[in-house]
C-alpha cells in the first residue's frame, strides 16, 4: 500500500491548531519535532524514543519511555491511538490507556498525550486532527466563556457522593473514596433518621453512573474499564462530578456543618 510522505513541521504547539492538514489529517508534535500525515485507510505513525525506528520521537533520554510507545493509525475513517509500550499513556477525561486495552477513538481537534518520565517527568505528544472539511478552530479571544456542563443530582445523591468522595474534595494528593461500608457509617452518623445502608449507598451510586454513562461520559461501566474494575468505576465518577464542578469544596459543608439540611 503506497502512502503519501510524512511531512514534518517545525512549530512550537499544536493547541491552537496545525497550518496545512488535509482534511481528516493528523498532525503529531513533540519538543523534537512533529509530522503531519494524510488520513489514508491503514495509515500508521508510530512514537516512542528510538528515533531511527518511529516517525515521532518522544523521551529519546528517558529509558522509561518506550522505544516504540504508541502508535496512530487511521481506520473506518478516523484515527485511533494504542499503545504498544510499557507504561500507560494519560489522556484527558479518559481511563489510562495501557498496553493491552482497547485503541482510543482521537476527536477532530487537539489532544495532548502524556507519557510518565523518570524522576516525576512527563513528556508530551501533542496531535491534532482536521476535520473532515479541513477547517481550522479559530481564536474567540472576546466570545462569552461557556461553563462546564454540570449534572443534576438530587439531595440524596450529593450528600452521598460528597461522604464518598471527601478526600477528593480536600485536595488530597493521593485521595481515594471510602468504601460503601464506610460511607454508609459516616452518613448514619450524619442523617441518623435516613435509614442508610451499604445497599442504599451502592444504589444510589450506581444510579448516579448508569445516568452520565448514558449521557456520554466515558468510563462508568464496567465493560468500558475490563477487569478487576475496582474502585476505577468510582474513582472515574468522582474525577467527572469535580471537574464539572458538580462537586465543589463548599458542598463539605454537608458533612462538616451541623446545621446543614
Amino acid at each position: 500500500m503506497q502512502f503519501a510522505p510524512v511531512e514534518p513541521i517545525a512549530v512550537r504547539s499544536l493547541v491552537l491548531g496545525a497550518a496545512r492538514v488535509p482534511p481528516g489529517g493528523l498532525s503529531a508534535l513533540t519538543l523534537t519535532g512533529g509530522v503531519t500525515v494524510e488520513p489514508s485507510e491503514g495509515r500508521r505513525v508510530r512514537f516512542g524514543r528510538n528515533r531511527p525506528r518511529v516517525e515521532v520521537c518522544v523521551g529519546e533520554n528517558d529509558v522509561t519511555v518506550s522505544r516504540e510507545h504508541g502508535v496512530l493509525d487511521h481506520r473506518g475513517g478516523r484515527w485511533w491511538v494504542t499503545n504498544t509500550g510499557r507504561s500507560p499513556i494519560r489522556l484527558p477525561a479518559s481511563p489510562l490507556l495501557h498496553r493491552d486495552g482497547e485503541p482510543l477513538p482521537l476527536a477532530p481537534g487537539y489532544t495532548p498525550l502524556f507519557l510518565r518520565g523518570s524522576r516525576g517527568r512527563e513528556h508530551l505528544v501533542e496531535l491534532y486532527v482536521a476535520d473532515a472539511g479541513g477547517s481550522q478552530l479559530a481564536p474567540r479571544p472576546n466570545d462569552i466563556t461557556q461553563p462546564p456542563k454540570r449534572w443534576r443530582l438530587t439531595e440524596e445523591e450529593r450528600l452521598a457522593l460528597v461522604v464518598l468522595g471527601r478526600r477528593y474534595l480536600l485536595h488530597d494528593p493521593h485521595p481515594q473514596p471510602l468504601s460503601r461500608q464506610q460511607a454508609a457509617d459516616q452518613l448514619r452518623e450524619l442523617r441518623p433518621a435516613a435509614n442508610w445502608t451499604t445497599k442504599r449507598v451502592e444504589h444510589t451510586i450506581a444510579g448516579v453512573r448508569g445516568r452520565l454513562a448514558a449521557s456520554g461520559v466515558h468510563g462508568l461501566l464496567r465493560e468500558e474499564v475490563g477487569e478487576p474494575v475496582g474502585l476505577t468505576l468510582t474513582v472515574n465518577l468522582l474525577r467527572e462530578l469535580i471537574s464539572s464542578t458538580t462537586l465543589v469544596p463548599l458542598d463539605l459543608d454537608l458533612v462538616d456543618d451541623p446545621n446543614a439540611p
